[in-house]
């Protein structure tokens, strides 16, 4: 997916992309999905004082496994899309980024990086299948949303261990 600024700079009225995007090969670094649908793009593209500005919507389906008990969770990320890009005028501009302003010196502009960056980051932290999910135990490995455990979770101080000792008979 790539946007021409000359060509962008030329058109009065706004560039619509409307297009399916598979981030498989980009996801499937990521040790936190499982997996994940072709990304939906619907972006606008215009031209505006010197500066091309996209906005636009993302969306696409992922499966992540729940922090707690490690069962598939799937979701629908919709995310939204903001970037700017302008032509940097020489070296040091490029270097002096602002934080909303991409500056590119070729006019062939590449969106697919900055639409991976998007979906990374709309990815939640901490993917929970329920907020009420109780999770693994953590002494014998059993899922407590299936079945419950008789394990012993009381943690002793391992400098006041020895006292435990002392006071049975």
């Amino acid at each position: 997916m790539f946007i021409r600024l000359k060509e962008l700079a030329q058109k009065a009225d706004a560039v619509h992309f409307d297009e399916t995007v598979d981030l498989s090969d980009a996801l499937k670094e990521s040790n936190d999905i499982l997996d994940a649908s072709p990304l939906h793009v619907s972006l606008k593209a215009l031209h505006q004082d010197e500066v091309a500005e996209v906005t636009g919507q993302l969306s696409i389906d992922v499966e992540q496994p729940c922090s707690r008990c490690l069962n598939p969770v799937k979701q629908k990320l919709v995310i939204p899309f903001h970037e700017t890009f302008a032509r940097a005028a020489d070296e040091s501009e490029s270097e002096d980024e602002d934080e909303e302003t991409h500056y590119v010196k070729d006019d062939k502009i590449e969106l697919l990086p900055y639409l991976i960056e998007n979906v990374m980051m709309a990815l939640p932290y901490v993917p929970l299948c329920d907020e009420e999910c109780l999770g693994l135990c953590p002494v014998c490995g059993v899922d407590r949303n299936v079945q419950a455990c008789n394990c012993n979770r009381t943690s002793i101080d391992p400098r006041l261990a020895g006292l435990a000792d002392f006071f049975k008979e």
